[in-house]
């Protein structure tokens, strides 16, 4: 690998993370029409760098709601050992933690269907459709009055709806922040804070799909000659992440998140497209 290969994958990295676009559906329809194989393949370390490079441009960008996170965690469990009267009811920090994790549990139940999912990846079809709907759904955000909850006052039954829509997001052509951010809007969340929850809520995803990963590198090995290139491509990833998780946070807050809908529009239209005559 070359270091503009590794500077251009960083970048697609950063930009397909968190724009509400859906770099699976971008990766399969090229890999079908043009044979372009996803680099992780034959560079699976590479691949788990870029995904930390994301994680911790989304820990940078929340950096104080996350710290607080960790001290209400570790709070919980001193309070397990020493319990003692909670005043006003649990505080905002330890609520988002629990909506959070409630949040996370519906992407247990689509491990059972990889294998089918798996099969999507193939049918150019069903991914320009799910790149309409997601289109549809950006479209259909900027409708959507702006909420008033927060980790506040946001319920279970708020966090398990994002959670059900980010587990429709594995499928691809679908777009997980776009999904999710577009679901806690429709619950009645703050815009501001349903795209901070979408964000904070693809830190377990992450983490969790970069463990399997590391899992496979290490058994396929892992050529060390290459590791300065990996940290560049790393850090690219990290800088472009950065600023993509600031425009959609500033596009969201004017209330023009469904600018992204007409490119999957465009995108979704092209891949029936190309289905129909290649």
């Amino acid at each position: 690998m070359s270091i503009l290969a590794a500077i251009v994958l960083g970048i697609v990295q950063g930009i397909s993370e968190f724009l509400p676009i859906s770099s699976s559906g971008h990766l399969a329809a090229l890999q079908m029409f043009f044979g372009v194989k996803n680099p992780g393949d034959e560079n699976l370390i590479f691949e788990v760098l870029l995904h930390l490079a994301t994680l911790v441009s989304v820990c940078i960008v929340y950096r104080r709601d996350i710290k607080e996170m960790i001290q209400e965690v570790i709070g919980f469990v001193k309070d397990i050992r020493h319990p003692r009267p909670e005043e006003g009811g649990p505080k905002p920090a330890r609520r988002l933690v629990l909506m959070l994790i409630i949040a996370t549990l519906p992407l247990f139940i689509v491990l059972p269907f990889n294998g089918l999912v798996d099969k999507l990846y193939s049918n150019t079809y069903f991914i320009g459709a799910a790149f309409l709907f997601t289109g549809l759904m950006l479209f259909l955000s900027d409708k959507m009055k702006n909420g008033r909850k927060t980790e506040k006052n946001m319920t279970v039954t708020n966090a398990l709806t994002i959670g059900l829509c980010q587990a429709v997001a594995v499928l691809p052509g679908v777009s997980r922040s776009g999904s999710t951010i577009t679901a806690g809007m429709a619950v009645g969340l703050n815009r501001s804070f349903a795209v901070k929850f979408s964000f904070l809520l693809s830190l377990p995803a992450i983490i969790g799909a970069n463990i399997l990963t590391l899992f496979k590198a290490f058994e396929t090995g892992i050529d060390v000659k290459l590791i300065p290139i990996y940290l560049i491509g790393m850090v690219v990833a990290g800088v472009v992440g950065y600023f993509a998780i600031g425009l959609v946070r500033f596009l969201s807050h004017k209330g023009k998140f469904g600018k992204f809908s007409y490119y999957c529009f465009a995108v979704g239209i092209l891949t029936i497209v190309l289905s129909v005559i290649m």
